[in-house]
């Protein structure tokens, strides 16, 4: 006799820890939309509406997600609480000056990410006690993403208490944005580390995170860029609170691409002795000695000092992570599961944006009476999506793999950082809003 098993259904297969998160998610929803509707318009009421399905099939999909949110809105709603409706006790209150307002949250955020890279790389070059650092790097990096989430949500909530004409979702300027790219980098790959068992990748893709976080550093203490500013006029939409986060899925998963394909390429050439063969990622710390040129002819002012050591260090980790590349090959796994991540990150982030491009184009015949105006944005914008789109293609049609895919997914991270910053630095247009 042959027993045969059925599976559960999707429904049956949930415990009661996931009804319990959905209508802890519900009530947090609707006490959300009992309490702020009214400076809702009605397509936002309907996001806020949506979010709870979204947020209830993202907890039953990847539970520490569910860990994640719950931590963050407990965490939030302290914040908001002890303003009591005050800006001014965001100095006076101790919580709230060293740890829950915005700009606190964020600069936890900054350092935690720092010490979450420091621990990946001690696992990665440590024998002895690699597990254990990488354990650490792992439970920080968490740490920081709920950092970077609460300091947004709750700027969030000091743009209203400003003023109702001030407030408005962070996600409108070079400052906020780049916030937002770290956390969310960071979250997909824990994802992608609890998916494939390993995280070796960690310590690749948490320096394109601390590059980011340094450059948010600079744009800080040099710009002063963290205090909140009012909209444009073009940036009062309900489109913003989607094109922009979609869009910055799209870059993060595209980063996040790049780091594996150097790790790839790192772990593929490791026992080459060749000078020659190992020119191109040679190549890559002389570009990063070279790159305070191109910030200066910007325009950039205040660059001389911090961007000569950001670079010479990003050039100097290049040259130890090639250097000692032999070692770092035998924690990586194998290559197949690296070009595995890569085309799935990069699946990710086309489908996102491509969404991302789709809305812009919504949104701009609303502000601007056209769908495409061939502005420096947009045009660079479809430059990263033909760019990934031909990868796919090839990946698809052609079974794209090896070192090719990966040096094409690592000149990827060039074409979407001008994308992202470079149009800022060197083109003007409708998009210049997060100027340098």
């Amino acid at each position: 006799m042959t027993t045969m098993t059925l599976n559960p259904g999707y429904w049956s297969r949930r415990s009661l820890s996931d009804w319990a998160f959905a209508l802890i998610t519900l009530v947090g929803t609707l006490f959300a939309f009992t309490r702020y509707h009214g400076a809702m318009d009605v397509y936002e009421q309907g996001i806020l509406l949506a979010s709870w399905p979204a947020a209830v099939a993202m907890g039953w999909f990847w539970r520490p997600a569910r860990h994640l949110m719950l931590v963050v809105a407990v965490l939030s709603l302290s914040a908001i609480w002890a303003y009591e409706g005050q800006l001014a006790r965001a100095d006076d209150v101790f919580w709230l000056k060293y740890f829950l307002s915005s700009q606190s949250a964020i600069l936890w955020m900054c350092m935690l990410f720092f010490i979450s890279t420091v621990f990946y790389w001690a696992g990665m070059l440590l024998r002895s006690e690699g597990e254990v650092m990488e354990r650490l790097g792992s439970g920080t990096a968490w740490v920081a993403v709920g950092a970077a989430l609460v300091g947004t949500l709750v700027r969030w909530y000091e743009s209203y208490l400003m003023g109702a004409d001030i407030g408005h979702i962070p996600v409108s300027n070079l400052y906020e944005v780049f916030v937002m790219f770290c956390w969310m980098t960071t979250t997909f790959y824990l994802y992608y580390e609890r998916e494939y068992g390993t995280r070796a990748l960690g310590a690749f893709v948490m320096l394109v995170v601390s590059a980011a976080v340094g450059f948010l550093l600079w744009y800080t203490l040099v710009r002063e860029a963290h205090a909140i500013q009012p909209l444009v006029p073009a940036l009062k939409s309900w489109w913003m609170k989607l094109h922009v986060p979609a869009n910055f899925i799209g870059y993060g998963t595209f980063a996040l691409a790049a780091m594996v394909a150097f790790a790839y390429l790192i772990k593929q050439q490791a026992q080459e002795t060749r000078w020659y063969k190992l020119a191109p990622l040679w190549l890559l710390g002389i570009v990063l000695c070279f790159e305070p040129v191109v910030f200066r002819k910007s325009g950039i002012q205040s660059i001389s000092s911090y961007w000569m050591v950001y670079f010479g260090l990003a050039a100097l980790i290049i040259a130890g992570i090639l250097k000692m590349r032999g070692r770092i090959a035998e924690r990586l796994p194998a290559l197949e599961v690296l070009d595995d991540v890569m085309y799935k990150a990069i699946a990710v982030g086309f489908a996102f944006f491509t969404i991302a491009t789709v809305l812009g184009a919504l949104w701009a015949a609303e502000a601007w009476g056209g769908y495409w105006s061939w502005d420096p944005k947009e045009t660079w914008a479809l430059i990263v999506w033909l760019n990934y789109a031909a990868w796919l293609h090839m990946r698809l049609m052609k079974g794209l793999r090896g070192t090719v895919a990966a040096w094409w997914a690592l000149s990827g991270l060039v074409i979407t950082t001008f994308a992202f910053l470079g149009v800022n630095m060197f083109l003007s247009g409708l998009h210049s809003y997060g100027t340098l």
